[in-house]
């Protein structure tokens, strides 16, 4: 129990005067405020309406600009001004609740259909608005809709806070608001949360509710399969969509648009394109940090925010080496917020009274208050036709007797004897009679009767129309729905948001996470990291480097290139290394990890997904790259001017460059391959002589040792070509093309021919070696010689294929003229399994790579 003091009544000095204290139920007290308060809250300020989707704020907002005549085509105001016009005339609840509500209904990547046009800085997800003297507004397009025909009588009018102004208690909303843009808000005891919709789904769904007002859940879902988020991303999973719009109540998860980008030669990265509704970047890169920093997230190097104004969101992640690009994905998904869940909570007003909705209930209201709102607006329309039609027949009827009309007001004393008289004489209204003093004289001329005959027959129709309207509910029903789909026609937008069924894990990934123990306990970061399965390291005749991703890139019954040649292929592993011999001599060494890894396209290797050797490998001042090589063989290297060297595989550990042999001056590596023992050597020179003999006759030198005598070179005579050929491959074939020197580049194809390796007798080390092509008139040197495991594929320095003679020609024979230069001659037949073979001398037997 509690006391209750009245105040002393003002001016009363009296002694005797007695304190009024009355006794009262604290509790009661208490219940009653509160309930007022909390329904305050939840009429007044938190919940919007299930008609026009609008908070009162909002509403207020919206009215008052459209009283402001800030209409598209007039030019922006300070938003200050709007903020006091709301607050001082319908909204007394303070200028950052109303500046708050201006500014979200101005933010693209709040609402799917901005309702005002914002000027300046309105504040993005990470960081908030400038202040309301700063920033400018206006309506948007889209809101003149919602506020359409206010002075048509299509809504209520009640009073503002002081009963000196009306405002509409809804606004007529020509599209469902609620549905499209959404809401949030707490109210006392219960919220609301609901997602933004595609208009033109939306409007399709209620279209099709009005031409079927008994038209299921199922039926209108069709037409709204889920949310289209402003931000767009992705929504997986669509069970709890089913029971938000079946109930009211759900959720869904959403997550961010990613695509594997190779960044560099060296590094994959993921690029983020869209986040979750109303998830910024700062907050991703934050969360993204600290779990890095805590041991939750392996394999990120670096986060980069690249958004700019032009191009959008663009956040690039790159990654470490070794680590599955798809594997890392899946737990930023986990332990940041590129995936974000959404509750459904549709708790909206309904004739006064909040109530939970779903989609099906939501679209009846909003239908069944827009037939309200065309009616009404139909009656209203029809009543000013009618008052106008009263006054043109009243016209009509002067016009005909003008000049009694005239005598009978001019012999009136004053005019309301003349009103009486018009009355009486031609049976007339009141209204008529006022209407016909109050004419002007220029409105008697001869014109004057046809266009009053026009327009009263023109009322007629408009009058009959209007009143078909009104006596038809399916003529009705049919007006609202066209006009509908103008406004989804004029403001409707393509989908944003990618709706998934289920979440789809390709096997690699599931393996890996699944490996990683994902929501069994602690994941492991090991298991995000690429296997170390075996591949193929590739180098082509165009300067490409990739690797595959275990598929044989020679097989026949394996995927094949679609043009350029391989000029190198070794086998390793994905976590393996190799070397990279160039011109000079030098060795480098190579993670295969760091390579891109090739993705077979329509069963061939896409290899433009490579990268070009000179962004991978750092070259010196005319070097170039000629092979990659393992680095656990003996190695047979040939230099241009005829020298040949076998590498003992004895390289420094801790070094990343090294050379492997010592050149003379203006001597350059043509050619280098692993060399056992029954493999042969060959040399092919510029004057169409080949040498082949033992690799057993050149004894494993060091690395700094500078080699012996290969061939025997003539005057003038240089090597252009050096390889290895397995032992005891009978499919060796030898490709030469002839041509002259002088000849441009490109403008004589010369003339080529192929033939069996087996052809050429075996000589010793250091000699001339035997003719390999005869020279026809005009030609007098070789411009390539190719030795290697047949059929030879030929490309041009682009990589595009081009042909070759079929047929095996003599050793000493002439080429047949080719249509097409050729620059590059490689392997295309069958090649080992890259898987590690249970024979370890089996490597010795395989074909050779040259």
């Amino acid at each position: 129990m509690a006391r209750r003091q009245s105040p002393t009544p003002a001016g009363d000095t009296g002694a005797d005067f007695t304190e009024n204290i009355v006794d009262i139920d604290v509790t009661s007290e208490m219940e009653g405020s509160f309930l007022e308060y909390a329904y305050s809250v939840i009429y007044s300020r938190a919940l919007p309406d299930a008609r026009d989707g609008l908070k009162p704020v909002q509403r207020r907002i919206l009215y008052m600009m459209s009283e402001m005549g800030l209409r598209p085509d007039r030019g922006h105001v300070k938003s200050a001004r709007v903020v006091g016009e709301v607050m001082g005339k319908l909204h007394p609840h303070g200028d950052t609740a109303i500046y708050d509500a201006l500014v979200r209904m101005a933010q693209d990547f709040s609402l799917r259909l901005p309702l005002v046009d914002g000027h300046g800085n309105f504040g993005s997800l990470d960081d908030g608005p400038a202040a309301p003297r700063y920033t400018e507004a206006r309506l948007a397009a889209a809101a003149l809709t919602l506020t359409d025909h206010l002075d048509e009588d299509v809504v209520d009018f009640v009073p503002n806070y002081d009963n000196q102004l009306t405002q509409p208690e809804v606004l007529p909303a020509a599209f469902p608001n609620l549905l499209v843009n959404g809401a949030t808000g707490i109210a006392v005891g219960m919220a609301t949360n609901m997602a933004p919709h595609n208009l033109v789904e939306v409007i399709g769904a209620a279209r099709h509710l009005i031409a079927h007002p008994d038209a299921t859940l199922e039926d209108v879902m069709r037409f709204v399969p889920g949310p289209d988020l402003p931000t767009g991303g992705r929504i997986v999973g669509l069970d709890g969509i089913r029971d938000a719009y079946a109930t009211g109540r759900g959720s869904f998860k959403t997550r961010a648009k990613v695509e594997i980008e190779q960044l560099s030669a060296r590094r994959t990265g993921l690029v983020v394109t869209e986040l979750p509704y109303m998830v910024g970047t700062e907050k991703v890169i934050e969360k993204i940090k600290d779990a890095v920093n805590a041991k939750k997230l392996a394999g990120i190097s670096d986060i980069v925010d690249l958004t700019d104004r032009k191009h959008g969101l663009r956040l690039v992640i790159e990654l470490k080496n070794g680590f599955n690009p798809n594997a890392v994905l899946q737990q930023l998904y986990r332990y940041s917020p590129m995936e974000d869940s959404f509750g459904i909570n549709n708790v909206t007003l309904v004739d006064g009274q909040p109530q939970t909705l779903g989609l099906l209930p939501l679209l009846t209201v909003y239908v069944n208050h827009r037939l309200d709102v065309v009616r009404r607006r139909t009656a209203f329309r029809l009543g000013k036709k009618q008052d106008r039609l009263h006054l043109v027949e009243g016209l009509l009827v002067a016009i005909v007797d003008i000049d009694e009309v005239i005598q009978i007001i001019r012999s009136s004393d004053e005019p309301s004897a003349a009103r009486l008289r018009l009355m009486s004489i031609y049976d007339l209204t009141e209204t008529q009679a006022n209407y016909i003093l109050e004419l002007r004289l220029r409105q008697l001329t001869r014109f004057s009767l046809i266009e009053l005959e026009k327009e009263r027959d023109e009322l007629l129709r408009e009058i009959a129309e209007l009143e078909a309207i009104l006596g038809s509910d399916q003529r009705l029903r049919s007006l609202v729905s066209d006009e509908l789909a103008v406004v989804a026609e004029k403001y409707g937008t393509p989908r944003r948001t990618v709706l998934l069924e289920s979440e789809a894990v390709s096997p690699t990934v599931a393996s890996a996470l699944a490996a990683a123990g994902t929501g069994k306990g602690k994941a492991s970061p090991l298991a995000l990291e690429i296997a170390d399965d075996p591949c193929w390291a590739i180098l082509t005749a165009s300067g490409q480097i990739a690797r595959t991703t275990g598929q044989d890139p020679l097989a026949e019954s394996g995927p094949r290139a679609k043009h350029d040649v391989f000029r190198s292929v070794v086998k390793t592993s994905a976590r393996g290394e190799i070397g990279a011999v160039t011109s000079k001599g030098r060795m480098l060494r190579l993670q295969v990890m760091d390579m891109p890894a090739l993705v077979p396209m329509s069963g061939l290797p896409n290899l433009a997904g490579g990268v070009p050797a000179k962004d991978f490998v750092t070259l010196l001042k005319n070097e170039t790259l000629v092979a990659f090589v393992p680095l656990d063989e003996v190695l047979a290297v040939g230099t241009s001017q005829g020298i040949v060297k076998r590498v003992q595989p004895e390289y420094p550990l801790n070094r990343e460059d090294w050379d492997i042999i010592a050149l003379k001056d203006k001597d350059a590596i043509l050619g280098v391959a692993p060399a056992g023992n029954d493999d042969d050597l060959a040399f092919v020179t510029k004057q169409g002589q080949l040498l082949r003999f033992g690799a057993s006759v050149v004894r494993p030198q060091g690395r700094t040792a500078g080699g012996m005598a290969g061939i025997k070179l003539a005057t003038d005579d240089v090597v252009i070509f050096f390889g290895v050929v397995a032992a005891l491959d009978d499919a060796a074939v030898v490709v030469t093309i002839a041509g002259t020197q002088g000849a441009l580049p490109g403008t004589a194809p010369g003339t080529a021919k192929v033939t069996a390796f087996s052809e050429y007798p075996a000589k010793g080390r250091a000699t001339a070696g035997v003719r390999a092509h005869r020279f026809l008139k005009g030609e007098d040197l070789l411009l390539l010689g190719w030795v290697g495991h047949g059929p030879a594929k030929a490309a041009s320095a682009a990589g595009i294929a081009r042909s070759l003679p079929q047929e095996h020609g003599r050793r000493d024979g002439s080429g047949i003229p080719l249509s097409q230069a050729v620059d590059a001659v490689g392997p295309a037949m069958a090649w080992p399994d890259p898987a590690p073979t249970e024979d370890a001398d089996a490597a010795e037997t395989r074909p050779g790579l040259f």
